[in-house]
């Protein structure tokens, strides 16, 4: 079980937990239970500075990349920009038509759209990003935590995919192994809501 790998995707001005938080449960999921090997990759590979400033670093380039079967996505603004990067698009669609399962997170739904692999399938993205998503061809866009069609997963925003690792770790090694990685990261939301959400909502705050 453990030979399997996990490749985790970065780009310029990624979002930070859209990447860090999937990250975190998967490699709980790799040192307390067999799940894959995880890894980051980039275009170039080395460093990245992410959304809010944090500086990160891929482990691998697209051209040194090694065969894997699990992809996630992040996303960010800046997914929008990489809509429109050809060299990464041309290396998800690549990558994605031998993967078991592909993964989106807030606005890397956009990225997968544009690599062709929503096309008549269910899914979501951030909550600001919904309406466009729902007007892209073929797209049914959900206001869900986390959506599952076939072997594409995409989540909300943000915290959102913390969630959509833990129903896809369930998903793939059972409820159990999901529940140790849970257990492990303290992961349990209060479900405290603060604030009035509607009123930030209706006024487009941003986040």
């Amino acid at each position: 079980m453990s030979d399997r790998r996990f490749a985790f995707l970065m780009f310029d001005r990624y979002e930070e937990l859209d990447l860090i938080g999937p990250w975190e449960m998967a490699t709980m999921w790799h040192a307390y239970a067999g799940g894959p090997t995880c890894f980051t990759v980039s275009e170039q590979g080395g460093a990245v500075r992410c959304a809010k400033g944090l500086k990160t670093a891929a482990d691998r380039s697209f051209a040194d990349c090694p065969d894997f079967d699990y992809l996630l996505i992040p996303g960010g603004f800046s997914a929008f920009e990489e809509m429109n990067n050809a060299a990464l698009i041309d290396w998800v669609k690549r990558c994605s038509a031998g993967l078991e399962h592909v993964l989106s997170v807030c606005t890397g739904s956009f990225i997968l759209h544009a690599a062709g692999l929503l096309r008549d399938r269910k899914a979501t993205t951030h909550w600001k990003a919904l309406d466009q998503l729902g007007q892209l061809p073929g797209v049914q866009a959900l206001q869900q935590r986390w959506v599952r069609d076939g072997n594409v997963w995409t989540s909300a925003g943000v915290s959102a995919g913390i969630d959509l690792t833990l129903g896809f770790i369930a998903a793939i090694d059972g409820d159990n192994v999901a529940g140790s990685v849970q257990h492990n990261a303290e992961y349990y939301p209060e479900g405290r809501v603060y604030g009035d959400v509607d009123h930030y909502a209706a006024k487009g705050v941003r986040a």
